[in-house]
C-alpha cells in the first residue's frame, strides 16, 4: 500500500530501442540536459553495460554503479553522482552489467529490481522530477526491468531503411510488460533521429512512421548534426557543447513538446 504522506515521485521514462546506433544514448543525455535547462531535476540511469551515457557526461569515478542500484546493497548516496550539467545526476554503468542477466536469474524479484530501487524512500531526498533510463540495445532482463520501472517508453527511431521493422518486436515487448507486470506503461512517443530533410529516404521514413503510428510520433525531429556527434567526445551534451547548434535546439524543442504532453495528461 502506498504512503499518502510521501512526496509524489518523479516521472520515469525508459529510452529504448533494441537496435543499436539509433541515437538512444544521445537522446537520453540531451533530453536530460534540456529538461534541466527548463528547471527540472533529472536523474539519468545508465542501464547499458557499454556505459556510454556515463562517458558522455564525463563520469570517470564509477566505484558503485547501476548494478549496485539493482542489488540494493549500497547506500543510494554512494551510487547517485552529480554531473557537470546543472540539474542532472547520474547512476553510472560499467561492463559489470553485462552479466546481470545470468547473475540475477536466481533472484525471484529479478524483473522488479529497478522498479523497487527507484521507489525506495531514500530517493525522496533528491526531489527528482524526471528519471531517464538509458536502456541497452537489446530486449533483455535489463530492458524489461526498465519497462517495469517506467511510466512510459520513449523510442528513438533512426531515419533509415527498415527502421520501422525493428519496432514491432519492441512494441510486442511493451504489450507483454503491460499485460503481466506494469499495466500503466504507455508509449511516450517515437522521435525521429539523424533526420536529413534533404534526403528522400528520411522523408519516406517520416511519412511511414506517421502513417503507421500517428500521434505517437513527436513533431520534433532530431537532425543529422555534426555538433551532436562531436559533443560526447568532449563529455558534454550538445546543449552545452554548442548551445546554438541545430541539434541543441532540436533537443530543447523535444523537451518542450514532452512537457506540453505531460501537462495535457495531468489536466
Amino acid at each position: 500500500m502506498s504512503d499518502p504522506t510521501r512526496p509524489k515521485g518523479p516521472k520515469i521514462i525508459a529510452i529504448a530501442n533494441q537496435k543499436g546506433g539509433v541515437g538512444k544514448t544521445t537522446t537520453t543525455i540531451n533530453l536530460a540536459s534540456a529538461l534541466a535547462e527548463e528547471g527540472f531535476k533529472v536523474l539519468l540511469v545508465d542501464l547499458d553495460p557499454q556505459g556510454n551515457a556515463s562517458t558522455g557526461l564525463g563520469v570517470d569515478e564509477r566505484e558503485f554503479t547501476t548494478y549496485d542500484l539493482l542489488l540494493g546493497e549500497v547506500d543510494l548516496n554512494d551510487i547517485v553522482k552529480s554531473t557537470d550539467v546543472d540539474g542532472v545526476s547520474i547512476v553510472p554503468a560499467t561492463v559489470d552489467l553485462s552479466s546481470a542477466d545470468i547473475e540475477l536469474m536466481s533472484n525471484e524479484k529479478r524483473s522488479f529490481l529497478l522498479h523497487d530501487a527507484l521507489r525506495q524512500t531514500a530517493i525522496d531526498q533528491y526531489s527528482f522530477d524526471y528519471v531517464l533510463i538509458d536502456c541497452p540495445p537489446s530486449l533483455n532482463l535489463l530492458t524489461v526491468n526498465a519497462m517495469i520501472a517506467a511510466h512510459s517508453v520513449l523510442i528513438p527511431l533512426q531515419s533509415e531503411f527498415f527502421a520501422l521493422e525493428g519496432l514491432s518486436q519492441l512494441m510486442l515487448t511493451v504489450r507483454e510488460v503491460r499485460q503481466t507486470a506494469n499495466q500503466s506503461l504507455r508509449i511516450e512517443g517515437v522521435v525521429l533521429t539523424m533526420f536529413d530533410a534533404r534526403n528522400n529516404l528520411s522523408q519516406q521514413v517520416e511519412q511511414d512512421a506517421r502513417d503507421n503510428l500517428g500521434d505517437l510520433v513527436f513533431d520534433t525531429k532530431i537532425p543529422r548534426n555534426v555538433r551532436v556527434s562531436e559533443a560526447p567526445s568532449f563529455a558534454q551534451p550538445v546543449t552545452e557543447y554548442d548551445s546554438a547548434s541545430k541539434g541543441a535546439e532540436a533537443y530543447r524543442q523535444l523537451a518542450k513538446e514532452l512537457l506540453i504532453k505531460h501537462m495535457k495528461i495531468a489536466a
